[in-house]
């Protein structure tokens, strides 16, 4: 039975221990500023976009995932209506702004509540939206309602927001501060375009789920949106958003949306690489190191003649010591060895180079144990070295 990769398995369980400790462990309270009609989160606004239907009277609140220009074009909406906008950033192009003046100069109004608007938008109404610099910061400053049936006497705080947001009012005539600041500058103005009207408002978080849900200032998001007459009302989601909705998201969309989901297929994709860098090559059994086969003649002929020399049988070796050195000479020679006489001597002095003195020597000892009929040690020995001397001279 072949074993589970171990790899694999590793994966599996980092995996399953990160989901589980995820699952389990406390959530964080989540404290980005979102504005998603979707969103629980203390700075999202879901709580408002319930209920606005109610208090624009409207059966409901429809939700617009299209640019300005695409949506008023292709829309074309019937009768008087409110454009909502509530985000960190308004961003629109020319051809958005441009059928956002039409759309309100016909009669409709439009809600921006924004830190940041393109200055195209101000120099058009009149207003410049500004930051003070960071040393004028205070999250204690109050903000308030210009009407007196909506302004609260000790004011509206806003901890989360630093205070350095406000309106810059750039012309005199067709422009209402609706809201201001302790510092009695504007933070919502309402600017007449046309037949319609822009409510300009430089704090959205004021209508974020923290501030309208048991807060102090719970009311203020309510007072600023009773501006708006009811009618039918489009909230945008498409500057938070973007065109698709959660049924029109693909699957890596929503896992970017998740943050648990997104360090998930980190971890995933790390995994497999790591997996693919030191195991994805092909898996075969170890090759064993083979040693070449050695020469063990050598060594069959050194115990051998260690055993002989170990029982005293000296005859017998020096024996076998002539009969293989015979056998050697033939080989190496081509000689005849059945006779050593003078002719066998000069012979193989003269093949071997060898002085014919020390050959005769050689191959008179030969022949004498050839023809003895016993060898002593001291004979082994003589004709041992004998032999041994023949073979390092030639």
């Amino acid at each position: 039975m072949r074993k589970p990769n171990k790899y694999l398995l590793f994966l599996l369980v980092t995996v399953m221990a990160y989901a589980l400790v995820e699952y389990y462990r406390p959530r964080p309270i989540d404290w980005t500023p979102t504005y998603e009609n979707d969103d629980r989160i203390p700075f999202g606004t879901q709580a408002l976009f319930e209920l606005l239907p109610s208090l624009m009277q409207q059966p409901a609140v429809k939700t617009v995932r299209l640019p300005v220009y695409n949506f008023l074009t292709e829309t074309r909406p019937a009768g008087r209506s409110n454009y909502v906008f509530i985000c960190r950033s308004f961003e629109a192009d020319a051809n958005d702004l441009r059928q956002l003046f039409r759309y309100v100069k016909q009669g409709n109004n439009c809600l921006i509540s924004a830190y940041d608007m393109p200055d195209s938008l101000g120099k058009a109404l009149g207003f410049k939206a500004d930051l003070r610099t960071p040393d004028r910061a205070d999250s204690s400053l109050r903000q308030n309602f210009v009407n007196p049936a909506l302004k609260k006497p000790a004011g509206y705080r806003f901890s989360r927001d630093d205070g350095r947001n406000y309106l810059r009012i750039n012309k005199t005539g067709g422009i209402t501060v609706l809201g201001r600041n302790a510092r009695q500058e504007p933070v919502f103005i309402r600017v007449q375009y046309g037949k319609g009207h822009f409510f300009i408002h430089n704090l959205p978080l004021a209508f974020t789920n923290y501030y309208l849900l048991n807060h102090p200032s719970s009311d203020y998001a309510i007072k600023a949106l009773s501006y708006l007459p009811a009618w039918p009302t489009y909230w945008d989601e498409y500057q938070k958003q973007g065109r698709f909705d959660e049924d029109q998201q693909s699957i890596l969309r929503y896992i970017w949306s998740q943050p648990a989901l997104t360090w998930a297929y980190y971890l995933v994709v790390i995994g497999l690489l790591l997996y693919v860098i030191f195991a994805g090559k092909r898996t075969q059994r170890i090759i064993p190191v083979m040693e070449p086969p050695r020469n063990t003649s050598l060594d069959f002929v050194k115990d051998v003649g260690r055993l002989y020399f170990q029982q005293r049988d000296h005859d017998n070796m020096a024996r076998k010591k002539v009969q293989y050195f015979l056998a050697d000479l033939r080989e190496r020679y081509g000689l005849n060895t059945n006779q050593l006489d003078h002719e066998f001597t000069e012979t193989l002095a003269r093949k071997s180079g060898l002085p014919t003195d020390q050959t005769a020597e050689l191959v008179r000892l030969l022949r004498n144990a050839q023809k003895s009929v016993t060898l002593s040690e001291y004979d082994l020995l003589t004709l041992n070295g004998a032999i041994e001397k023949f073979n390092q001279t030639v």
